[in-house]
């Protein structure tokens, strides 16, 4: 969708001007991934309008294929417009404007599974749930075992307000048991369901082969079961969904509930050592810290990381090298003003990626970094 960015901080009702831009959690992921070298595609749908035009060009632009977009000649563009504030602050304001857009009209029957099943990675955000019916049957058609499918990864992306039913948590829940790869805050674990630290969360999320909780400027914490750099389908039947862990008589304060994985994944040692997850399986569990940056806008970063992230799987790199990847795309678009950034050069990451741990503890990055003095633009 088209996002509009404030032209200064403050209240919507006080910005006078706002920026277009490129919007949309997986655009965004895709956009960083074609920047980063690889091939990407996006999947959606988009009016027959100018906004959907400017949004099919733009993406192309960063060498995306959107040869697969739907024009919808009844149903507009989804905008939206936002405040400069953290996400994370009371102060943060977004207005959507995509209830009957072309995108909640995304179905099983307006998105061919053979669309979206030709890459080695499938990307899905929990927002597109949230937009219809419709969207939610297309994210559990995506999500269900199937032989063959790509590797699937979800990012949970739980905004409060796009549910007004309160079926969230529990939707996001059983559509991230369903993924090989999962991306979720700690922060947004807790809001949704509960869950107080990267063990709890794990212990929720046990049929994932890989489960990453993003701490912010803490770092990342990723749990990791499979053998390789993907998991392997097919995946288990999925369990009963848990109580709601805030729930005063729920029986398990943690959230843990369901039936353990038994998809076959092996676990394997790595430098950062084994741990139970506190769920009954075996993982590796590696934490990265992620680098000191000097923010300028707070928005974008966990689409980055998770693109960085996916990027060194689709490398084959080991996970620790995954993280910083991810942590130094998130630095990239936490030092411009909008939500993508051109990101560093691959040996220039690779080299950064590569330092000890003492230099990377000390590592310091500030607008500019990547080697671009601005935002990539677009068209």
């Amino acid at each position: 969708m088209v996002t509009f960015l404030p032209s200064r901080p403050g209240r919507l009702a006080d910005v006078p001007t706002f920026a277009r831009a490129i919007g949309g959690a997986e655009s965004n992921v895709a956009c960083a991934l074609a920047s980063a070298g690889h091939r990407a595609k996006w999947v959606s749908r988009v009016g027959a309008d100018g906004f959907g035009d400017h949004l099919v060009e733009a993406i192309g632009a960063y060498g995306v294929d959107v040869s697969a977009v739907g024009r919808d000649a009844v149903r507009p563009t989804g905008i939206y417009f936002r405040t400069a504030t953290d996400r994370a602050t009371s102060a943060h304001e977004v207005a959507y404007y995509r209830a009957g857009s072309a995108a909640s009209a995304m179905s099983p029957a307006t998105v061919p599974y053979d669309s979206v099943a030709d890459g080695r990675i499938l990307h899905l955000s929990g927002i597109t749930a949230a937009l219809s019916e419709d969207s939610l049957a297309l994210m559990r058609t995506l999500t269900a075992p199937r032989e063959g499918r790509p590797v699937v990864s979800f990012d949970v992306n739980f905004r409060a307000g796009l549910w007004r039913d309160g079926s969230g948590p529990q939707v996001l829940l059983e559509l991230a048991r369903g993924a090989d790869v999962v991306f979720v805050g700690e922060d947004e674990a807790e809001e949704a369901w509960g869950l107080v630290g990267p063990e709890a969360v794990r212990g929720a999320l046990r049929e994932p082969g890989v489960v990453v909780v993003k701490r912010g400027a803490a770092g990342a914490v990723v749990f990791e079961r499979c053998a390789g750099p993907f998991p392997t389908p097919p995946l288990p039947e999925l369990g009963a969904l848990p109580p709601d862990p805030r729930a005063s008589d729920s029986p398990d304060a943690q959230g843990r509930g369901g039936t353990p994985s038994e998809a076959g994944f092996e676990p394997r040692a790595s430098e950062a050592g084994e741990a139970g997850s506190g769920a009954g399986v075996s993982d590796t569990v590696t934490t990265v810290p992620a680098p000191r940056v000097d923010v300028v806008a707070a928005v974008g970063a966990g689409d980055a990381f998770a693109a960085g992230f996916l990027s060194g799987t689709l490398r084959g790199l080991g996970v620790r090298e995954r993280i910083r990847h991810g942590h130094l795309m998130a630095a990239a678009a936490l030092t411009v003003p909008g939500d993508l950034a051109a990101p560093p050069g691959r040996d220039h990451a690779d080299r950064l990626v590569a330092l000890d741990d003492p230099a990377w503890e000390t590592l310091h990055l500030g607008p500019g970094w990547t080697g671009e003095d601005q935002e990539v633009r677009t068209p």
